[in-house]
């Protein structure tokens, strides 16, 4: 990974997570972009223990992010980490940035001694899902369903 920096996101970086936000929901049909309610979100899992935000950061930008959220799996008997906002910014892309972050995020899932983690990626997106997949990730026979209210 070329010169870059894996480190807990602070609340200053909240500008450059919205950005990356904006590119990850450009690309999942999913999900509408809505700066104030993503910046909401954002903040919410900096103020939680049991979540974090993890930065890739070169040259002091943000160019990079993953978040994850602690759950209690009755599969598991103990925690599981549901990963989020994997999203590097393109000219980073490639460089074994999104590797890095997903590693760090491994190790902050080990020392909480979470026995899975799991993510959710746009069945579209191939170019992410062969990216997981070469990292060692595997699909289930689960399906995400979603009810507002």
């Amino acid at each position: 990974m070329a010169h870059a920096v894996i480190r807990p996101a602070r609340p200053d970086d909240l500008d450059a997570l919205v950005e990356l936000l904006r590119i990850l929901f450009g690309i999942e049909a999913d999900f509408d972009f809505d700066a104030a309610r993503q910046r909401r979100g954002l903040a919410m899992l900096l103020a939680q223990e049991a979540a974090v935000i993890l930065v890739a950061e070169a040259a002091g930008r943000v160019m990079g992010m993953c978040s994850g959220q602690l759950t209690i799996s009755t599969a598991e008997g103990g925690f599981a980490l549901l990963v989020e906002d994997v999203v590097v910014a393109e000219p980073w892309q490639g460089k074994g940035v999104g590797r890095a972050l997903l590693a760090a995020m491994e190790q902050w899932a080990a020392s909480r001694k979470v026995g899975r983690l799991q993510l959710l990626a746009d069945r579209n997106n191939t170019a992410a899902l062969e990216f997981y997949r070469k990292l060692g990730w595997q699909p289930t026979e689960l399906i995400c369903q979603r009810r507002r209210i």
